[in-house]
């Protein structure tokens, strides 16, 4: 059995994530402490009670979940015994999971992981104007057809002016999400739905995230990574923006940064850890939504949850 251990990016959230972990394991409740600590803000208790529409605020969500997925993952270290360096050939996450699974693997400390991902929140929700810039989802499309699709709704219609509508997220199973401006994602959605794309919606999103519209963002990221780098990781990480390990720091910094403009490129992460030999694949934190990908991108490998007292109990006894 090879391993690979992936970690869920924003939309995962749920209030209540994390309390019952806090309230049996006391590796978790350090996790939280040290969060909490170190954003000088009750996050947890906004984990556990919600208000839902709280969380969901990207500078929220964003350290929520890898604090969710790092207490997992020391419950597992605390009570089985789970040795990454030891049990584990690969990691990696969706878009602001690539940071909890770079956590996971030592190059970042949870604190630092943190500081990161609470300031690249603030970047991202603060590079575009409220109302500017939209995401929608196509499902039942695939990637030639997606950016085809985009590239006819770039142009205004009215002003013959370029707009941008991107690719932001190829998750596979027939399912990319697009994002740009507001008026050209919504040209997309027509054009899809014109062109028989068996659904198209724009979806709840608060900003334009992993399109080029986001490079105020991946500059402050930038300078951010260099005060803060990472430090080699204990295993490798799969990259999102080019679906191939890394274990030098540098390497990582400069994809983290490209990450926010960048594709998330989930579907050949995971053939790309398929391809080398992974065949078991354990969703780190909250939710479910990598696993149901894994069953689609990767139908013959065996995919497990591991976000609540009972699934980490079950994760350990399959391992």
């Amino acid at each position: 059995m090879a391993l690979a251990l992936v970690f869920p990016g924003q939309g995962s959230q749920a209030a209540g994530m994390g309390r019952d972990l806090a309230g049996a394991f006391p590796a978790a409740r350090e996790v939280f402490e040290a969060v909490d600590e170190t954003l000088k803000q009750h996050l947890t208790r906004l984990m556990f009670e919600g208000p839902p529409e709280e969380l969901t605020l990207t500078s929220n969500a964003q350290p929520a979940l890898m604090a969710m997925s790092l207490a997992v993952l020391r419950v597992l270290e605390a009570e089985g015994g789970f040795d990454v360096r030891g049990r584990v050939a690969l990691v990696a996450g969706h878009s602001l999971g690539e940071y909890s699974a770079l956590a996971a693997a030592g190059a970042f400390d949870v604190a630092q992981a943190a500081r990161l991902l609470r300031l690249r929140g603030d970047a991202m929700q603060a590079a575009v104007p409220a109302g500017t810039g939209a995401m929608a989802a196509l499902l039942g499309a695939e990637m030639d057809q997606a950016r085809a699709i985009c590239e006819r709704a770039a142009v205004d219609p009215a002003t013959e002016e370029r707009q941008v509508v991107e690719a932001a997220n190829d998750n596979g199973g027939g399912q990319v999400v697009i994002s740009g401006h507001k008026a050209a994602v919504e040209r997309a959605v027509e054009i899809a739905k014109a062109e028989g794309i068996r659904r198209a919606m724009i979806l709840p999103v608060s900003a334009p995230f992993h399109s080029s519209l986001m490079a105020p963002a991946a500059d402050a990221m930038a300078e951010a990574l260099e005060r803060d780098p990472p430090r080699a990781p204990a295993v490798p990480v799969v990259a999102n923006v080019t679906a191939a390990k890394a274990t030098d720091p540098d390497t990582i910094r400069d994809l983290l940064v490209r990450q926010v403009t960048g594709t998330v490129r989930w579907r050949e992460c995971v053939a790309a850890m398929v391809g080398m030999g992974c065949d078991t694949f354990v969703e780190v934190g909250s939710g479910k939504v990598l696993t149901g990908l894994m069953k689609r991108n990767a139908p013959d490998a065996r995919a497990l949850s591991c976000g609540t007292p009972a699934e980490i109990e079950a994760v350990l006894r399959a391992l």
